[in-house]
């Protein structure tokens, strides 16, 4: 029993020490687009693919996602998604509230049948953008 018991506090020692030293998940974006509603309330086309280099920062630890931009945007995760994983695709997805106070949806999205080409969306009601991402 008291083997048993040192287990158990090193395993909690153990996980504890892995999530209070989690690192924040860093991409870089290589080009962004967008799309916006029409006056009828459909989706526009997508604009073309804009060249950029952005870095884009996912910290769960501070569940805080940053996107530094021309104009620094911040979101701050409200919930955390259920991730769906399939043959094609795995998408990550994320309740939050920008440093405007205004609600969106974040996905990170890898298309595997794409040689595993990452976006990262950032969905409001109105309007969507679109980064084209790679781990840094």
């Amino acid at each position: 029993m008291k083997y048993f018991k040192i287990l158990i506090v090193l395993f909690t020692l153990v996980s504890g020490f892995q999530k209070t030293y989690s690192q924040p998940i860093r991409f870089k974006a290589s080009s962004v687009s967008f799309t916006d509603k029409d006056d009828k309330g459909s989706w526009n086309e997508w604009s073309d693919f804009v060249k950029t280099n952005v870095l884009i920062t996912v910290d769960a630890k501070k569940n805080l996602i940053v996107v530094n931009s021309a104009e620094v945007q911040s979101f701050k995760i409200k919930s955390y998604g259920e991730i769906q994983d399939n043959d094609e695709v795995n998408i990550v997805p994320f309740e939050c509230v920008d440093n405007k106070f205004s609600k969106c949806t974040i996905f990170i999205i890898t298309k595997k049948k794409e040689n595993n080409r990452m976006q990262f969306y950032i969905n409001y009601n109105e309007v969507k953008f679109v980064y084209n991402i790679y781990n840094d």
